[in-house]
């Protein structure tokens, strides 16, 4: 399951990045993952929850937008979902596209640090 070294990885560059803002604790951090990353959300949510334990994220959330893909038509200057399994052919000139616009993103795209205690 690379699912766990997905995990890990993030664990530590969110670490990284709170500590670099100041923050010693972590709430939530968000990732947004795309439909052909190749990652499974249930199974990377299992194993954040996993490897978190023993770190500054320990009762952190693992918050998952998903992408959808998409692709470009040039012909048609118009984007289409790819669907899966991936298909890159535009419903509307029925020509093949060769520009995928989203859906193999894995990033960070935010970081909310434990509240702290007044």
């Amino acid at each position: 399951m690379h699912e766990l070294s997905i995990a890990t990885a993030i664990i530590e560059r969110a670490d990284e990045l709170a500590r670099a803002d100041g923050t010693d604790a972590v709430a939530a951090v968000t990732v947004r993952v795309g439909e052909l990353a190749g990652v499974v959300p249930d199974a990377l949510n299992f194993a954040f929850e996993v490897a978190r334990d023993g770190t500054a994220l320990a009762d952190a959330r693992l918050v998952v937008e998903q992408v959808p893909a998409q692709a470009w038509c040039d012909p048609c200057a118009e984007e289409f979902p790819v669907g899966m399994p991936p298909f890159f052919w535009c419903p509307r000139c029925d020509q093949p596209s060769t520009e995928l616009r989203s859906g193999r993103e894995l990033q960070i795209t935010g970081i909310e640090p434990l509240p702290v205690p007044t």
